[in-house]
């Protein structure tokens, strides 16, 4: 069985289904290892436009195989896994196209590290948030990176802290999901979003991807001299100079014939 299913229709929308749903979709290391295999296809495949991440069964994912985890427990081992599992988290923030993560059920620890670490999430409404490894006595180290990024310092800590479950409603509220919808709206509502993004251009999209996760990295001074050259580099594209020219004619842009 294929633990990660890959699909890709005529706009480019290549769809990665989650596929251990008798084990919540959990990241053990092969799960990780097809997942980061599918992620690599998508950053090498120009025709990709946007990628939405979704599940099968009734959770997204339930975090980490904590059977396989505590099988083989070496210092060593679980260094390997953290740096495997960030690798995976860092290749979807890498990618130059969107990254949508549609999710159902649950989304926990190192599930809901992979919302966090998509650049936007649909929820359905009866879906839930935690990070609960600390009432296992693991603190969630590695998703509190991602989460700490999306949720503000104080929430994110609260999570983190007390392992509780937020609602969908909640996760939209603290930032850590875009929207919500109805269970059975869920894929209409993502689908709203991939029709938003693939109206625009492939070029300015990626452009502008790259440059807004390096300036939340860096100094505000900084941010500025690399926003300004990207910019720059994104008005010499031939959608972007047809784009602006059409503003001033009044007219749609004809993004086609570039």
């Amino acid at each position: 069985m294929d633990l990660v299913l890959h699909e890709m229709d005529d706009r480019g929308v290549v769809t990665l289904t989650l596929n251990r749903p008798a084990a919540f979709n959990s990241l053990s290391e092969a799960m990780l290892e097809a997942l980061q295999s599918a992620l690599d296809r998508v950053a090498a495949d120009a025709a990709a436009r946007v990628v939405v991440i979704r599940a099968a069964g009734k959770a997204f994912c339930a975090g980490h195989d904590l059977k396989e985890m505590r099988a083989e427990p070496s210092l060593g081992y679980y260094e390997r896994l953290f740096a495997q599992c960030g690798r995976m988290m860092m290749t979807v923030q890498r990618l130059p196209v969107p990254v949508i993560a549609q999710v159902q059920g649950i989304a926990t620890a190192a599930g809901c590290q992979l919302v966090a670490m998509c650049d936007l999430a649909v929820a359905a409404r009866d879906a839930r948030f935690a990070v609960s490894g600390v009432n296992l006595g693991l603190f969630c180290s590695t998703p509190s990176v991602a989460l700490s990024r999306n949720l503000s310092r104080k929430a994110a800590f609260e999570m983190l802290v007390t392992g509780e479950f937020i609602s969908a409603e909640q996760a939209r509220e603290k930032g850590l999901v875009n929207r919500v919808a109805e269970p059975d709206a869920v894929a209409a509502e993502v689908d709203r979003l991939v029709a938003s993004i693939v109206a625009k251009p492939r070029a300015a999209i990626a452009a502008g991807k790259g440059l807004f996760y390096r300036q939340l990295e860096t100094g505000i001074e900084a941010a500025y001299a690399d926003a300004g050259r990207t910019m720059a580099c994104n008005m010499m594209e031939a959608s972007a100079l047809e784009g602006v020219q059409a503003f001033i004619e009044k007219r749609p842009p004809d993004w086609a014939r570039n």
